[in-house]
């Protein structure tokens, strides 16, 4: 079976927020649809490991936040791999209550939605929870969406263990990169990391030391040698 094929669905990139109480959280989700138009409800695959998915049994609620093509990795890291247990997400991050009084996110976002929760299915590992939308609205009409495979190919971020999509590293390795031990990130010297100012070409030792990992933050002792 070639897993490969699950990459060839087509997929965006979302935040999807929710609230417990007076706490607030949210986590970086692809698997997001529409369900029907009359009335308008859409759908939202949870894994039951996740924070938000305990925060969107709490309140019934949730919200999502359509991230643009331009978002850096830097948001993506914050709300994709790192953990609301341990840090809190918004406490930097531009957003607003909606009406449900679940936050949405207005960085590098473009639209979001709204959802009251009527039903939810249990599949395993993750939660599929449907919503009523009560609201939602465009953000910003001028940039597109970020798209799963433009994440994956051009951005080079990689599934958290929890995501629906992460699959198994294979086995091929190469000496000369490094891979993060938090998030799974690769440095590849052959590619750099040009969004931070390192150029293609540079060996992962000659990084500078205060450079870290582009998606989840970590410095460079967390890093492991192949990849």
């Amino acid at each position: 079976m070639d897993k490969a094929a699950f990459y060839k669905l087509s997929y965006g990139l979302y935040v999807v927020s929710s609230r417990k109480d007076d706490l607030f959280n949210g986590q970086i989700a692809n698997t997001i649809f529409q369900v029907t138009s009359e009335p308008p409800t859409i759908a939202v695959g949870i894994n039951k490991q996740n924070l938000t998915h305990e925060y969107i049994q709490a309140s019934g609620k949730f919200a999502v936040s359509v991230l643009s093509k331009l978002a850096p990795m830097q948001l993506i890291g914050l709300l994709g791999f790192k953990c609301g247990r341990d840090i809190n997400k918004f406490e930097n991050l531009n957003s607003r209550l909606g009406k449900t009084g679940v936050p949405i996110v207005l960085d590098h976002t473009i639209a979001y939605i709204e959802a009251e929760v009527v039903n939810e299915m249990d599949c395993g590992s993750h939660t599929i929870f449907v919503g009523r939308v009560l609201d939602c609205g465009i953000l910003n009409a001028d940039e597109e969406p970020m798209t799963y495979a433009y994440y994956h190919e051009v951005k080079r971020g990689k599934s958290p263990k929890t995501a629906p999509t992460y699959q198994t590293p294979d086995n091929v390795e190469r000496e000369d990169r490094y891979t993060c031990s938090v998030c799974g990130y690769v440095y590849d010297p052959e590619k750099g990391d040009p969004d931070s100012g390192v150029k293609p070409g540079t060996q992962f030792a000659d990084i500078p030391a205060d450079w870290t990992c582009p998606i989840c933050g970590a410095d460079k002792s967390k890093f492991e040698k192949g990849g």
